[in-house]
């Protein structure tokens, strides 16, 4: 492909008329007799959607709920809690995304107990947090592990490669979490009553379709794996309305570019050599079985909770909160009575008003 058919392609993806047309077609797709809720499941699709303006190209009787997409926000309090006292351990380096340094738990912060002089390091990936492990050989290095199956792999490749390394002072606090099981909780809220799903496509180039095939076998609903852009997201509308034109319960792909049917072998397998599935609660949803991961006996020694079992606190909710009904879509951010008034991203309350892919925090910022 050249240069300009690159460019081409890519400027497809924000075609005004190609918008129009697909914004045309999910008009004429939708059930004029009914309302029709629609959940987007990514946090980047999220922050598109609000950033595009694309809930105005909507019909009226059509909702666009945001759903538990962000790895951050529904990391639990109690979770948080755990990582801040392995922050006040002595020696201690964390090393973590940025956006986990701002999330309030009980009582604090990482960004916090960084100004009570705890040694917390911003990176990018935990290869990165592996390098200051070889770089600090006298210190214990704690990488904040948090995401969906985007990440794992990743997670787990860097506990190989500390393994390979024969690097003893790293470890790995593990909150990660797949994405299927939530779906199902979703589907099942009396609250909610989700007619179909916009499929994330991070996740998705790791799983594949296979593990969504529940949600329209089971439950009849359908679901479209969609990409990021403007009429990515369109099309992926247009699609699930096809589908409930029809009367039918799928689940498609529209990323084709990105997303394969099988996923990535090699990634999973990576994930299933260093991580088991494990009970996992989630923020606002509660426990949901099988939907984390824990590190295998194998590589119990890069476990930070098992190596250092700290004292954590007792973990207390902050009052007037709604991230939690934000989370499973039962709320919009502005129908929570802090938003804006007492919760801003210079000020957050919840986690959703913190990450950058927060529904409060795209609120906020595009609507």
């Amino acid at each position: 492909m050249t240069h300009d058919q690159l460019q081409r392609d890519l400027t497809a993806f924000k075609d005004p008329e190609l918008a129009r047309g697909l914004a045309e077609s999910i008009d004429a797709l939708t059930p004029a007799h009914r309302p029709v809720t629609l959940m987007e499941v990514c946090g980047t699709h999220t922050v598109s959607i609000a950033r595009n303006g694309i809930r105005s190209l909507m019909p009226e009787n059509v909702r666009l709920a945001s759903g538990p997409g962000c790895p951050v926000c529904v990391t639990s309090n109690h979770d948080i809690d755990k990582v801040i006292a392995l922050a006040k351990v002595s020696n201690v380096i964390i090393a973590t995304f940025g956006d986990m340094t701002r999330v309030p738990g009980s009582t604090s912060s990482l960004l916090q107990e960084q100004a009570n002089g705890a040694d917390v390091r911003i990176v990018y990936s935990p290869l990165d947090a592996l390098s200051i492990a070889k770089d600090n050989p006298g210190r214990e290095v704690v990488f904040v592990g948090v995401g969906f199956e985007t990440t794992t792999p990743l997670v787990a490749m860097a506990i190989k490669r500390a393994r390979d390394a024969g690097l003893s002072n790293f470890t790995v606090f593990a909150a990660h979490k797949n994405m299927p099981g939530a779906l199902e909780v979703i589907v099942n809220d009396p609250e909610l009553s989700v007619d179909a799903l916009i499929l994330p496509g991070h996740v998705s180039t790791i799983i594949g379709e296979e593990p969504y095939r529940f949600l329209a076998d089971r439950y009849g609903i359908p679901g479209v794996i969609t990409g990021f852009e403007p009429n990515d997201i369109l099309q992926g509308i247009a699609m699930i309305m096809r589908q409930i034109h029809e009367g039918r319960a799928d689940i498609e792909i529209a990323y084709a570019r990105g997303v394969t049917p099988q996923g990535n072998p090699t990634a999973l397998a990576a994930i299933d050599e260093v991580f088991r599935t494990c009970d996992a609660t989630w923020r606002g949803i509660g426990e949901i079985p099988g939907s984390g991961y824990e590190i295998r006996e194998e590589f119990a020694r890069f476990d930070a909770m098992k190596r250092f079992s700290p004292d954590i606190e007792e973990t207390i909710e902050h009052a007037g909160c709604r991230c939690g009904d934000v989370l499973r879509g039962v709320m919009r951010p502005d129908e929570c009575p802090l938003f804006r008034s007492v919760c801003t991203p210079e000020n957050p309350v919840g986690p959703c008003m913190v990450s950058s892919e927060g529904s409060c925090a795209a609120y906020f910022r595009y609507l």
